[in-house]
């Protein structure tokens, strides 16, 4: 995508926008964390996702009058009442959009389903931070695709291996149930990265996040009525959790960050929403009153700086 020119400002603006982001994203560990103790995991996906669905349809259909109207003073001509593609608005009915937003889609459902299940087993500390191996996970599915990856990216990957094993590994080489499992979300969110960076120079990204939330809220809702009962009176109780998770972090944290990306270049993005797992530690332990031992710590830090390292060869780059 190609990137508008950036004064000092602009990337001020947008890095502020992406670390309100990653402060949501952070926290929303907590609360997910609390829903579990009142309905399944996938019932508790499927109302996060179906809740910020419905929210993103406002915000949409805001950014396309807003985009129809600047297309039309751009060219002169009259803005009318209806928005669509001779506004230079992409219809939902975009095949390509179509076919980016079921593949995001399901990939996002792995990755969601698979975290939600290993908060039931770990502290949202660690899920935050082994979450957030995505960003080391993606140069490896690189190599696969025989894209060149820098060296400077590979020690960073080296790095924050050492980190997760000082941050999982307590008392010999093994890892507990639910830091694997939040392994194998991150996975399934590092496919889901290198997806949208396929697909998103093509379509609306806004529109692909809405088909992306939507296929994951049906996809959640067929698993949640398979292997879980579904009861209205624990979803009530679970009503905070379920609504920050889905108000803030689905639909006001990727809103932030595709406006925040407009304007901030794209490695010191990444870094900032890296962050979003340092608040999710910190959030554990406000929030929860879990404790962190010195060798956790010491992980945690050791992975944030691998993650800055592995940025570094994008940062000369764009000097």
């Amino acid at each position: 995508m190609s990137e508008i020119n950036k004064s000092g400002k602009t990337i001020f603006k947008g890095e502020a926008m992406l670390l309100i982001a990653s402060v949501i994203w952070g926290s929303s560990f907590v609360f997910q964390k609390m829903g579990m103790d009142f309905i399944g995991p996938m019932t508790f996906t499927f109302f996060r996702f179906g809740i910020g669905t419905l929210c993103m349809i406002p915000v949409i259909a805001f950014a396309d009058r807003m985009k129809s109207r600047r297309i039309c003073r751009e060219t002169g001509d009259v803005v009318t009442g209806r928005v669509g593609q001779s506004d230079g608005v992409m219809p939902f009915s975009n095949k390509t959009l179509i076919v980016g937003g079921i593949l995001v889609g399901v990939s996002n459902y792995i990755a969601a389903g698979l975290q939600q299940f290993g908060i039931v087993y770990t502290t949202a500390g660690k899920a935050g931070f082994i979450t957030a191996m995505d960003m080391v996970m993606v140069p490896f599915i690189m190599v696969l695709l025989r894209r060149k990856v820098h060296r400077l990216t590979w020690f960073g990957v080296v790095i924050a291996i050492f980190g997760l094993y000082l941050l999982c590994m307590q008392g010999g080489f093994y890892m507990e149930l639910g830091d694997l499992i939040c392994l194998g979300g991150a996975l399934g969110y590092a496919i889901q990265i290198l997806l949208i960076d396929y697909f998103v120079e093509k379509v609306d990204p806004l529109k692909l996040a809405f088909y992306e939330f939507a296929v994951t809220t049906v996809l959640s809702f067929v698993t949640a009525v398979i292997i879980e009962d579904i009861d209205l009176a624990p979803v009530i109780d679970c009503a905070v959790p379920i609504l920050y998770t889905a108000v803030l972090e689905v639909c006001v944290a990727f809103s932030l960050q595709m406006l925040g990306q407009r304007y901030a270049p794209p490695a010191l993005a990444t870094i900032t929403m890296s962050m979003e797992s340092v608040f999710a530690a910190v959030s554990g332990v406000l929030f929860l009153g879990e404790i962190m031992s010195g060798r956790e710590v010491w992980g945690c830090v050791i992975m944030f700086c691998a993650f800055i390292i592995a940025q570094l060869p994008e940062i000369q780059g764009e000097k």
